[in-house]
């Protein structure tokens, strides 16, 4: 796909994650990995309902600006997460409302920041990790990401939001909408005892589709990702 094309499909997902409230005003930010190496990546304080596909930042391979506007300050988190996971090629950070709730509940693994509740949440998203807190732009938060050493495609960040590496935008925006929706079946079912996948269903989808669960990552010392 060229890079026109992206540019514009970058601005068509922005636009559907923002009309449908997943991410309000000027939060989140899209980032997409170039065959060349470097970037193209969502403008700071830009909001993804209104991307202008000229003006959204084209960056080196070294994360230096060539082209577009500024980008994003959540840049080091970005950087983070493709170095770690070699297989991702865009990212997609919200502020969407289930998913930064669930990250406050006092009972969460973060190794495990969701119970296996459906399939396509485990197909999609896998599992995902909780890291402390810090503040938007804070270096410090890619340190947090490269030390899930590329274990997770989705990231929850405390009290902030979902960060979601796909092997294309269309699989990281799809990834990250299954995590918003299955944090806000948590949050329904929270103190209802509902029913999870059992053990021996999670181990079918994983021997069905191949998936690569971090619980699942050391069965035969390799990683899929």
């Amino acid at each position: 796909m060229s890079e026109s094309r992206l540019r514009e499909e970058i601005c068509r997902y922005g636009r559907s994650l923002f009309e449908r409230g997943l991410t309000p005003g000027s939060s989140g930010n899209i980032s997409l990995r170039l065959d060349d190496g470097g970037w193209l990546v969502t403008p700071t304080n830009a909001s993804l309902g209104f991307l202008d596909p000229a003006r959204i930042a084209r960056l080196d391979a070294e994360g230096r600006l060539v082209s577009g506007d500024k980008p994003t300050k959540e840049i080091p988190l970005h950087t983070a997460l493709y170095e770690s996971r070699g297989s991702a090629r865009a990212i997609v950070h919200l502020h969407s409302t289930h998913a930064v709730a669930l990250t406050m509940l006092p009972e969460i693994d973060p190794r495990a920041a969701l119970p296996p509740m459906t399939p396509y949440y485990l197909m999609r998203a896998g599992e995902t990790a909780l890291v402390p807190y810090y503040r938007p732009g804070d270096p410090a938060v890619a340190d947090a990401i490269r030390g899930l050493a590329g274990k997770y495609s989705s990231v929850l960040l405390a009290n902030h939001g979902p960060v979601v590496a796909g092997d294309s935008l269309e699989a990281a925006v799809f990834a990250t909408e299954e995590l918003e929706e299955t944090a806000k079946l948590y949050l329904l079912l929270r103190n209802l005892n509902p029913r999870y996948l059992s053990p021996d269903q999670v181990a079918d989808l994983v021997n069905t589709f191949g998936l690569d669960l971090p619980s699942h990552h050391d069965h035969d010392g390799h990683d899929h990702g």
